[in-house]
């Protein structure tokens, strides 16, 4: 997301004065991060059902807006099929908005916030209002490991059946268990697609880690490279110590 403006002020969501969280109620305030392929959706959604709070992702937020085709999403879309940056101001706006919401009140996992130092320093303010202490999730993976990771993938084009040449290899090379169709790569599987992707991740998402850290937020690295995700999960909850925020992730 680029921090340019865009758009007349009636795109602007109203945001809340601030609020103090409930005294004695705990907000789990979780933000994460992690590269294509590390897992960072997976981890999401087990880290939502584990500590039963809403997963608040900008991108579906976009999304959602430009299937209603409402003012707004039909703005996103002519701003995005143009090459161009849905600025900070409304994704900031955005995201206020769905934090506001009841279902939030107790915490929440930030998916794709903050991507820019902007949004991360607007990010802070609004938490610092509040009172909320997140900590943000780095998931870390080897790049090396994600190519060959994701290069592994095939797919069926009839049925849409995926597999890994490494993983979850068809039984009989090539094609499909399910129709025998002759297995595909997609295109967004290529290893330039994939370096690229990974490469424009660390010049984006870097920069903001920097800043959080320097600016004393927790930020903490988990090593997803090769295990499972469960494992992984249990990692994440060790070293948030999330074991003793939720009777949940015991």
């Amino acid at each position: 997301m680029g921090i340019r403006d865009w758009g007349p002020p009636r795109f602007r969501a109203p945001t809340p004065d601030p609020q103090p969280p409930t005294p004695g109620v705990f907000v789990n305030a979780i933000v994460l991060f992690g590269s294509p392929g590390s897992g960072k959706g997976t981890q999401a959604k087990l880290l939502t059902g584990c500590l039963h709070v809403p997963q608040v992702s900008t991108g579906d937020m976009l999304r959602e807006h430009i299937g209603r085709g409402n003012e707004l999403g039909r703005a996103v879309a002519e701003r995005l099929h143009s090459g161009a940056l849905v600025s900070d101001e409304v994704v900031d706006a955005l995201v206020e908005e769905r934090l506001a919401m009841p279902d939030a009140a107790r915490g929440f996992v930030l998916d794709g916030y903050p991507r820019t130092l902007a949004q991360a320093d607007h990010l802070c303010r609004w938490l610092d209002s509040r009172g909320i202490r997140e900590v943000v999730i780095h998931l870390a993976v080897d790049y090396n490991v994600v190519i060959a990771r994701l290069t592994g993938r095939r797919q069926c084009p009839r049925c849409g059946t995926l597999y890994n040449i490494v993983s979850k290899p068809p039984r009989v090379d090539m094609l499909c268990d399910l129709d025998g169709e002759k297995l595909v790569i997609r295109d967004d599987d290529r290893e330039e697609v994939i370096r690229e992707r990974l490469e424009a991740y660390e010049r984006q998402t870097r920069p903001v880690l920097e800043y959080l850290k320097l600016a004393g937020r927790r930020v903490v690295e988990v090593d997803a490279s090769n295990d499972p995700p469960d494992v992984v999960f249990r990692k994440i909850c060790q070293a948030t110590e999330c074991d003793d925020r939720s009777e949940d992730c015991r």
